[in-house]
């Protein structure tokens, strides 16, 4: 199914792009002698934004997980909402999508 290959394909690049950037989620230590305050600063800002985008990775391979477990399920392309199915064109464009359009607004 293309659907299912599509999202095993994301959901190990989301796996690759965390092991990536664990270093650049991990503590920033605070060593006055070796680095300015204004170094520290940005060192925990790209920290901070490192663990906001790791955030969003962890939710997006969440809702990945669901879509496979709904095709095993053979609920796949239906509305969890009122049944109906969802259009292809939607599934297209995010395989993840649990509602129809209608559902979703």
């Amino acid at each position: 199914m293309k659907f299912r290959d599509r999202l095993v394909q994301e959901r190990a690049e989301l796996q690759k792009r965390d092991d990536e950037t664990a270093e650049d989620r991990a503590p920033v230590t605070l060593d006055q002698q070796s680095v300015g305050r204004l170094s520290r600063m940005d060192a925990m800002q790209q920290q901070a934004m490192a663990a906001a985008q790791a955030r969003r990775r962890a939710g997006r391979a969440k809702a990945i997980e669901e879509a496979l477990r709904r095709i095993d399920d053979d609920e796949f392309g239906w509305c969890q909402s009122c049944g109906e199915a969802i259009v292809e064109a939607r599934l297209d464009l995010d395989p993840t999508a649990a509602m129809c359009v209608a559902c979703a607004r």
